[in-house]
């Protein structure tokens, strides 16, 4: 299958365009049943070391479930507080949208109980693969003009045991997803000055022949 230039500008678009979503931001609105299939689909899509596949899902619909990670979030963005103490901007930031969003998903690595091709060396990379579904999804779900967050501010020890997860699984990721009122033109965080957008000739430099 061959792509034309406007599918590559199409898809530049959509990277360009994915934001990270707070609560602040989701709106009291169902995703369709063949959205959230489409939006998981191209999760399951993603690349993995050894076609291991060692993603799992878990979609949270119970109040009593968010409620708990909530307090958890609470508990460490104290502790965060504390660290960026100097920073006036960190109070005001709305980091979550765990009460807000349509869905919470807790994204699972599953440890492998056998060797895994290509895996044998860095072990990590079965993790990384996850990452990918993780991007896949997001992405996708921007396509579909949905919002997706991750919270980072969370002890994944805690979660799993929130969540009744057994120790087969890893937590890579605590995402919130759901339609939006507005996707912002920059990252909130640019927007703020909390961090300049580095540019490419930042990121990408050569080793040629001659170096040592």
């Amino acid at each position: 299958m061959n792509f034309t230039l406007q599918d590559a500008q199409a898809l530049q678009t959509i990277l360009s365009a994915r934001r990270d979503v707070r609560g602040n931001r989701y709106i009291d609105k169902a995703i369709e049943s063949e959205t959230l299939e489409a939006i998981f689909h191209a999760a399951n899509c993603a690349p993995s070391v050894g076609f291991s596949q060692p993603w799992e899902f878990i979609l949270i619909n119970n109040s009593d479930l968010r409620e708990k990670v909530y307090a958890e979030f609470e508990k460490e963005n104290k502790k965060a507080k504390k660290i960026f103490i100097a920073d006036t901007l960190y109070p005001s930031l709305k980091l979550e949208g765990i009460k807000e969003a349509a869905y919470n998903i807790a994204v699972l690595y599953k440890k492998p109980t056998k060797a895994i091709l290509g895996q044998t060396t860095q072990k990590k990379v079965g993790e990384y693969s996850v990452v990918c579904a993780i991007q896949n999804l997001w992405l996708m779900a921007r396509a579909y003009n949905i919002g997706v967050g991750w919270v980072s501010i969370l002890k994944p020890k805690k979660i799993k045991k929130i969540l009744g997860i057994s120790s087969q699984y890893k937590l890579i990721a605590y995402l919130t997803m759901g339609y939006v009122n507005e996707f912002l033109d920059q990252p909130e965080l640019q927007i703020l000055n909390w961090e300049i957008k580095k540019e490419l000739t930042e990121v990408i430099s050569t080793r040629n022949n001659n170096d040592h």
